[in-house]
């Protein structure tokens, strides 16, 4: 394996078709594709401030690297990275790519990051701002994830998040097969139109909550006080600790909680109108 240290590089595809390359301490300045075609590449302690570094890369390593905001669309159409202790500054990461490998990376412009990507594990990962990350992504695995990003993981197949804060809105809208354990949930309109949802463990705060869902499982979950409209159109099976404070319009299925403020069945529900719902003894 070729080294390059402590360089600078810049212009169009400075390092274009390189394999089998390491690179350390480089700055990678303003142009644009600089590492694109390549294979088997390291890059550790570098900083990248041109565009769309990393296109149709086979094979690479990030270790203690920085994207600035410059470097915005730096890694589409890729595949087998392994990208630790990083910090992104520029949006649009991490487009059409599979086998994707994150540890202790920090994202802080989130908009339109991990599109159409698939297998993806992440330890440890900050989404800051930005829209839509997630979006159509499928076989997802995250543990330990801050996002304060809105309308996150849209569409996505095959999802299982562990230990996550997330504060957002519309999030998980038409998702199907995601499991979610020992999180938190913050925001209006969690969960329309999904399939196969499985909530573990978790804290839920916000409006209109987990509506028009198919196959919807909540187990030892707890609501915020000012959650209402809950559960409306859902087939469910919830078992919810301490209050919630209404209940609106579930089509089928079974709820149990420690208490429930309201409950609003009216001439809206949709068949089968068979949820049972009930206070625990």
């Amino acid at each position: 394996m070729t080294t390059i240290c402590n360089e600078h590089f810049e212009g169009e595809r400075p390092l274009f078709e390189s394999h089998h390359l390491r690179l350390q301490q480089v700055t990678i300045g303003d142009g644009e594709s600089a590492i694109k075609e390549c294979s088997d590449i390291e890059a550790e302690d570098c900083h990248f401030w041109g565009k769309y570094p990393f296109w149709h890369v086979h094979g690479f390593k990030i270790n203690r690297c920085r994207f600035d905001a410059g470097a915005r669309s730096a890694l589409w159409y890729s595949d087998n990275l392994r990208m630790t202790n990083t910090r992104i500054d520029g949006p649009k990461m991490f487009r059409e790519m599979h086998d994707i490998y994150l540890e202790n990376v920090v994202i802080n412009d989130a908009d339109e990051t991990f599109w159409r990507c698939r297998d993806i594990e992440a330890n440890n990962l900050v989404l800051h701002e930005g829209t839509y990350p997630f979006m159509f992504c499928e076989n997802v695995k995250v543990k330990h994830l801050k996002s304060d990003s809105k309308y996150v993981f849209q569409y996505c197949k095959n999802v299982e998040i562990d230990q996550a804060h997330i504060v957002t809105k519309d999030s998980f809208w038409e998702c199907e097969n995601v499991t979610i354990t020992n999180s938190v949930l913050d925001g209006e309109y969690l969960a329309w139109h999904s399939k196969n949802v499985r909530l573990v463990n978790c804290h839920l705060a916000g409006e209109q909550l987990l509506c028009y869902a198919d196959h919807l499982v909540l187990e030892n979950c707890t609501f915020d006080k000012a959650c209402d409209r809950v559960f409306e159109y859902s087939d469910v099976h919830a078992d919810i600790r301490g209050h919630i404070e209404n209940i609106k319009n579930p089509s089928s299925g079974h709820i149990v909680a420690d208490s429930i403020g309201s409950i609003t069945i009216d001439e809206n529900v949709k068949q089968p109108a068979n949820c049972h719902i009930h206070t625990r003894e």
